[in-house]
């Protein structure tokens, strides 16, 4: 398909991974000293360096004012050194340098949430990726590592000093202000320095390592904010513990520090040993946040600290091996998170975000492989296929391996590759060589774009009784990436008994073990087969049990098989699964329903007591916009919320009193172990929602009372969900009663503004009361994305007055912060599947977008998008 107006021409601007080359100097040690105004802020610099190669001395530097430069002790003249908006350069410049600089810049006016900037009445960093350019000169790229000395001023109305790792001094340099000295002794690359300069109160706890090293702990937020840090200080100690026993890595500081902002264009930042997080990641009280928010909390929490090895004593030689550090420790903290909350259930959240977010990414026009080979701006590149598929490339490999040869492969490189900067290439070989598995056909993965499709076939023999499946891959066909080949995909299967649901135990020459019930092909050509001997009927079988590999598996499933394994399947992710496929049928395919609700009246009376929250997840009716990314072309998203909406009135009629004798029945408050009482909440929060699907005004009275009397807030939000989306009497005063509770609670009244913007029924005019609302502010992330957000969960409202919000936001942030200007325009992505003449409309708003907009960021964003 081609119907962009004008083709896209690369930036002169493009960086390829082909060209890249060392640097010229290496830096042995930085002294920074940062003096912080009211009106400006004074860096001075001092650098030891030392030339590693032939070429001139370069700093990068943007947003800089030069005051002085000076090298090996003598001042340079303007002559002595070019300076352009991007770097600083000497030419020349002799093999040892101590150069020394002097910078003003500006945090106070720094918008774009990028190198150091002012939130509120604190001073932040944020240099991943490139943002420590815009504090001093410096070679700022990821493999230049260095140790850093911080001396940080500031008046005393700061009273919080903070910068990596350990305090050397504090004091006083008048009445008036005072400053403190860090030094870290770990060598690092500069995106991941920090400091903090603020007026926080702190949370103090403390860690006895496996080496029993003493860590003090702290998480810094403010004062009303310190009770809401206790579950994420429980999740750091739990995610030290959990590092030690699962990898052997202990921690290697004398503190860990946690600051929580809320002006922050992320989640969190793994800066080493003092970690900058998004409140939302941090904060976490179940009166003031849902579950969802919790197990996010400890999530992130987890993952920030698993970079301590994986990122930041270990970091990526270039940003095209982002993928290497963020895969690996995604990877990680899903395996925390497993421990959290049932297994299964854990899997069914990772692979339902990677079907709504990286699977449409991997098949529209911002598609790229895990380790890209060129970008214009490495921001754009902070997205679900470095992220969620570079994980999936990990668990694939540790899938095959097994946990004791997967531990023995990360032993290896940790051992080999600690204190320094690697590649994609350097991972996978110490894997291999570690666990004794050649695994470097999985850099195939890494390297090209597009979601596998996995189609499978299967013939039963009754006379042999052998049962034989046949597989075949393929990847669509893409204008960059013209060579595409087999990747190696683990196929984890099983075989169930057609008449008693029992599972078979595998027979198999194929398969790497004989005489097991579950087993793991390793499927990597363009075409296989397996036979499976003495089977004596002929059996439904469970194919990428766990979701074993990130592709779409094509295999012609009977609706009654579907239903079957969600009755029999002992792999609850496939359980899920199979629902999944089965109403993807109805919904896509104009299929029945009532296999689906037939399997649901004989699976749950059995499981919604035992296991309410996989009871839960059963209920999960594909949204909108998932559905969405699997139409190609002619998509009418009223169609598809017309035939939803259909499922979900037929669901709540055939289950009957199912509904509101299962929501009698649940008391999560009765419930010890959080996971337990969670499902509960997750179950009750359904079952309200198909009574009023029902048409039964009691439904609304339960709701009411149910947000009145709860102190949980994924109890009262589920309430209240109900009522305003489904316009009951009490909304207005629900609504009412929910801002005022929270107005002075910046992360609940976030959901206040969710739960409006993404009501169904949401209008252009309801969301733009909300955007002028006095507590909506353009300059919060958190409260744009609360709004744009919900609004993107309803795509007949997304590709109708949508469109104008998400341009208007873009044109907006362009200049202001660009990041997140980029990164909510990508709602836009896929409107060429859209059918006329919507596709039209859209994309004339798009190209009337392209002379608007100036940042990097967006225009690179905006001109992959009009590509198709």
């Amino acid at each position: 398909m081609n119907i962009a107006a004008n083709p896209v021409v690369e930036s002169n601007d493009t960086v390829y991974l082909k060209d890249y080359q060392k640097p010229a100097f290496l830096v042995e040690s930085i002294h920074l000293d940062i003096q912080v105004y009211d009106d400006y802020t004074l860096v001075d610099s001092t650098l030891v360096m030392q030339r590693q190669t032939a070429g001139n001395l370069v700093l990068l530097g943007r947003d800089l004012e030069l005051k002085n430069i000076n090298l090996n002790g003598q001042d340079l003249t303007a002559d002595q050194y070019q300076l352009d908006s991007e770097q600083l350069q000497i030419i020349d410049a002799p093999d040892q340098v101590l150069l020394k600089t002097q910078v003003i810049i500006h945090p106070e006016s720094n918008t774009q949430l990028e190198g150091l900037y002012q939130a509120g009445d604190l001073f932040v960093t944020q240099n991943e990726p490139e943002g420590f350019r815009k504090i001093t000169f410096y070679p700022d790229r990821p493999d230049v590592l260095s140790v850093f000395t911080t001396r940080v001023e500031a008046d005393k109305k700061y009273p919080v000093l903070l910068a990596n790792g350990n305090l050397l001094e504090k004091g006083e340099v008048d009445e008036k202000r005072h400053f403190a000295i860090w030094q870290d002794p770990t060598k690092k690359p500069a995106y991941l320095f920090a400091c903090v300069i603020g007026d926080l109160a702190v949370l103090k706890d403390h860690y006895t390592t496996s080496e029993g090293r003493e860590v003090a702990l702290e998480i810094y937020a403010i004062e009303k904010d310190i009770p809401k840090c206790h579950i994420a200080m429980h999740a750091l100690k739990h995610s030290m513990r959990w590092d030690e026993e699962h990898y052997g890595r202990p921690y290697d500081l004398d503190n860990y520090m946690i600051v929580a902002v809320s002006q922050f264009n992320m989640g969190a930042m793994e800066n080493k040993g003092l970690n900058i997080f998004n409140t939302s990641c941090v904060l976490a009280d179940e009166e003031y946040t849902t579950d969802a928010a919790i197990m996010r909390v400890q999530s992130v929490i987890a993952h920030e600290y698993f970079h301590n090895w994986t990122g930041n004593r270990i970091t990526c030689r270039d940003w095209f091996q982002l993928c290497l550090k963020e895969g690996l420790t995604v990877f990680r903290d899903q395996s925390f998170s497993e421990d959290l909350q049932s297994a299964a259930v854990q899997r069914i959240d990772d692979v339902a975000v990677l079907k709504a977010h990286q699977f449409p990414e991997d098949a529209g026009p911002l598609s790229h492989p895990p380790r890209p080979d060129h970008f214009v701006e490495i921001n754009n590149f902070y997205t679900a296929t470095v992220y969620e598929k570079g994980a999936e490339i990990n668990r694939m490999m540790a899938t095959l391996l097994g946990k004791e040869k997967f531990r023995q492969g990360t032993d290896e490189y940790f051992n080999r590759y600690d204190g320094q900067a690697v590649t994609v290439e350097d991972w996978v070989d110490a894997l291999s060589v570690g666990s004794g598995v050649d695994l470097s056909n999985f850099l195939t993965w890494y390297n090209q774009p597009g979601t596998p499709k996995l189609q499978v076939t299967a013939e039963y023999d009754a006379q042999k009784q052998s049962y034989r499946l046949q597989l075949t891959q393929s990847l669509k066909a893409h204008p960059k990436y013209p060579n595409l080949k087999a990747v190696p995909i683990p196929v984890a299967l099983a075989l169930f008994d057609a008449k008693t649901g029992e599972q078979l135990t595998l027979n198999s020459a194929s398969l790497f073990v004989n005489g097991v019930k579950d087993g793991v092909y390793l499927f990597d050509q363009d075409t296989a087969s397996i036979e499976f001997t003495d089977v004596t009927e002929q059996p439904v079988v469970s194919l990428l049990r766990n979701f074993s590999a990130p592709v779409n598996l094509e295999f012609d499933y009977s609706d009654d098989e579907l239903a079957f394994l969600i009755q029999h399947e002992t792999n609850g992710f496939n359980q899920w699964q199979a629902a999944q496929t089965l109403l993807e049928r109805v919904l896509l395919q104009d299929h029945a329903v009532d296999p689906y609700i037939q399997a649901l009246k004989n699976t749950l009376p059995a499981l919604v007591k035992p296991d309410p929250l996989l009871a839960s997840r059963l209920f999960d009716v594909p949204t909108e916009g998932y559905l969405g990314s699997r139409i190609d072309q002619n998509y009418q998203p009223e169609i598809i919320q017309q035939k939803r909406n259909a499922v979900l009135n037929t669901l709540a009629k055939a289950l009957g009193d199912f509904w509101k004798n299962t929501y009698l029945s649940l008391d999560p408050s009765l419930q010890t172990e959080f996971s337990q009482a969670m499902g509960e909440r997750a179950l009750k929060n359904i079952t309200l929602a198909m009574l009023a699907r029902q048409g039964n005004d009691q439904a609304f009275e339960l709701a009411y009372q149910q947000y009145q009397t709860t102190q949980n807030m994924t109890e009262r939000l589920g309430a209240l969900r109900v009522l305003v989306w489904n316009d009951a009497p009490q909304a207005p005063q629900a609504l009412q009663d929910f801002y005022d509770r929270y107005k002075d609670e910046a992360l609940s009244l976030d959901q206040w503004f969710m739960v409006q913007a993404a009501n169904p029924n949401a209008s252009k005019a309801s969301i733009q009361a909300l955007t002028e609302h006095a507590d909506y502010d353009l300059g919060t992330p958190n409260r744009i994305r609360s709004v744009s957000g919900g609004l993107s969960n309803n795509p007949v409202n997304t590709w109708g007055f949508g469109v104008e919000h998400y341009i208007g936001l873009a044109a907006y942030l362009d200049q202001k912060n660009p990041i997140l200007g980029s990164r909510l325009l990508q709602v836009l992505s896929r409107w060429y599947t859209l059918a006329e003449p919507q596709r039209g409309q859209v994309q004339n708003a798009l190209m009337a977008l392209q002379p608007l907009v100036k940042s990097k960021n967006v225009t690179e964003t905006l001109n992959s998008m009009l590509s198709i």
